[in-house]
């Protein structure tokens, strides 16, 4: 099954130092909370699609996102223009470049 992306990002991962990340990102796609604001208490599920790619700890890799609830959350992510990724924490932020 292809997954389509909802937008296209320019995805950081932050380095360990500001991370509770101690790992590169890989594989076909990678399943994440993503937050409208770093301390908001609310998050939607995304899949960053890495297409077996890496995004290391510090990088920054241009990808597609897609949503588990689709347009809905879609909308209000690119009308944020940068929202943050979770994983026990921040670890890193995606701005979006195209829709």
């Amino acid at each position: 099954m292809v997954i389509q992306p909802d937008l296209i990002a320019d995805v950081t991962l932050y380095p360990s130092e500001r991370s509770p990340r101690r790992g590169p990102m890989w594989g076909e796609f990678f399943s994440c909370p993503c937050k409208l604001e770093m301390d908001a208490p609310d998050a939607w599920d995304c899949r960053i699609l890495l297409g077996n790619e890496r995004i290391a700890l510090g990088e920054t890799k241009r990808v597609g996102i897609a949503f588990l609830s689709g347009e809905k959350a879609a909308s209000m992510f690119r009308a944020a223009g940068r929202f943050y990724l979770w994983e026990l924490g921040i670890i890193g932020e995606a701005k979006v470049v195209s829709n």
